[in-house]
């Protein structure tokens, strides 16, 4: 079927109004999940081949993260679904508000690379929530998890309601073209612009989860054990492949020596001695990304890591110290396993710093001080983050996932995925058994009256 053809036949299907019923809703989302167990397997093996994840790591950040995420959704739809009484001024007396919510429609998701399984479908668990169809677009460069999603996804749903797109950048291209409801994009700012100039063309909204130079600050009073370890972790899980993953740290002065040691020390506790040939660890997605990355390994002082094997496309995790902003791992996101650490020693240079740079994604404080923490959360614009911890907010299904200015438009996760693909549509009931007469012109002393009642 071509692309144009499958856009209609969606659009078609959902004027029959089959997608909107609780029941079908719940249906679809119960299909996902039985879809994603019957495959558990096969998931697994297709992301090693991609990424040469370990079992742990599909397992945890990308088939556990969607179950959670489908369970919260078969919870607490019915809620979400109903129409939401509000309040009314007085002066719409004898009238109800409601909010309903809609459907967008035919909406588009484009998933990345990265967790190219999980991201994939975590918004399609809100568009199917939400009463939408979704055609799906997988990146090319896991051909293996996205010939993989095709496979089940044509088996186990009908294509007017979800349907899979394969292909290179020239396909995203003429999806793009067509005219949907809403548009889902996951990726890189440079590719977000180009979707958002696309969607204009036809004024369709856009939720857009980007990413950006997330940095990380640990402060003087900080538990350095911890934060050596959840920074580690958060940074080197994926191999540093993660939209949110700690891209840079700050360290204050005078722990910056025994926080380096304890990195060390981290990375060999989560990695051993011989990180690259780890089968938990995972590998850079291709050559060109590889070869990026290695680039930055000239910058500063390398104080841990820092071996390669282009035959497998893997890279230790990395540390790199006496980095300043304008070194090349400073300029643009790093998406890998190499940590850049700066110094400081006024928190105020900090905040200036990250202040002068775009909008992080995600920002991560290490601090036993909690006048410090509301400090940094109301001096720093950030998409979310944590506090003594990286990554985690990321989890909580309950708190909305989505960046701010280049970071990203809109955001998801739980309720917040319901949210991100439903119009909600504010309708006021009114009566019909009286009438004000004040709202209507040539009253006697309608416009005193009307004066009164809007101050």
């Amino acid at each position: 079927m071509r692309i144009n053809e499958l856009v209609e036949h969606q659009r078609t299907f959902y004027y029959t109004e089959s997608t909107k019923p609780y029941s079908f809703r719940k249906e679809q989302l119960n299909t996902l999940r039985s879809m994603i167990e019957e495959n558990e397997q096969s998931i697994i093996h297709a992301l090693y081949r991609d990424l040469h994840k370990s079992e742990f790591e599909s397992y945890t950040t990308e088939i556990g993260f969607l179950y959670s995420e489908i369970t919260s959704a078969i919870k607490n739809l019915k809620e979400w679904m109903k129409p939401q009484k509000v309040k009314t001024p007085f002066t719409h007396a004898g009238s109800k508000s409601y909010l309903y919510q809609e459907p967008y429609g035919v909406t588009l998701i484009i998933a990345p690379w990265n967790y190219p399984f999980q991201l994939a479908l975590a918004p399609v668990i809100g568009a199917l929530a939400a009463g939408n169809t979704v055609v799906l677009k997988p990146s090319e460069l896991t051909p293996e998890t996205s010939s993989l999603l095709k496979e089940m996804i044509d088996k186990w749903f009908d294509p007017a309601v979800l349907a899979v797109v394969e292909g290179d950048a020239e396909v995203s291209q003429k999806l793009l073209e067509e005219r949907f409801d809403l548009i889902f994009f996951t990726g890189s700012v440079p590719v977000g612009k180009i979707v958002m100039e696309k969607a204009s063309q036809h004024l369709t909204p856009v939720i857009l989860e980007l990413g950006g130079k997330s940095p990380t600050i640990v402060e003087e009073d900080a538990n350095l054990d911890l934060a050596a370890k959840r920074i580690a972790w958060g940074k080197f899980t994926n191999a540093g492949q993660t939209c949110i993953a700690p891209d840079y740290v700050y360290v204050h002065w005078s722990v910056k020596p025994e926080l380096l040691s304890k990195l060390k020390q981290a990375i060999k506790d989560l990695y051993g001695e011989d990180p690259l040939y780890n089968e938990e660890y995972s590998h850079i997605v291709n050559k060109r990304h590889f070869d990026r990355l290695c680039k930055y390994l000239n910058d500063g002082e390398l104080i841990a890591g820092g071996e390669r094997d282009e035959d497998i496309n893997s890279i230790e995790p990395t540390i790199l110290d006496h980095i300043t902003w304008d070194d090349a791992v400073m300029q643009d996101e790093i998406f890998g396993p190499i940590l850049p650490v700066l110094t400081f020693d006024d928190i105020e240079e900090v905040v200036s710093e990250v202040r002068n740079h775009e909008k992080p994604l995600a920002l991560y404080y290490f601090s036993e001080d909690e006048q410090k923490q509301e400090d940094i959360l109301s001096k720093l614009s950030f998409g979310g983050g944590c506090i003594n911890d990286t990554l985690f907010h990321v989890a909580n299904p309950h708190l909305p996932f989505g960046g701010v200015g280049q970071s990203g438009v809109g955001s998801y996760h739980g309720k917040a995925s319901f949210d991100a693909f439903t119009h909600s549509k504010g309708i006021v009931k009114q009566t019909t058994k009286f009438d004000l007469s004040i709202r209507y012109p040539g009253r006697k002393h309608g416009l005193k009256l009307i004066k009164k009642l809007l101050k």
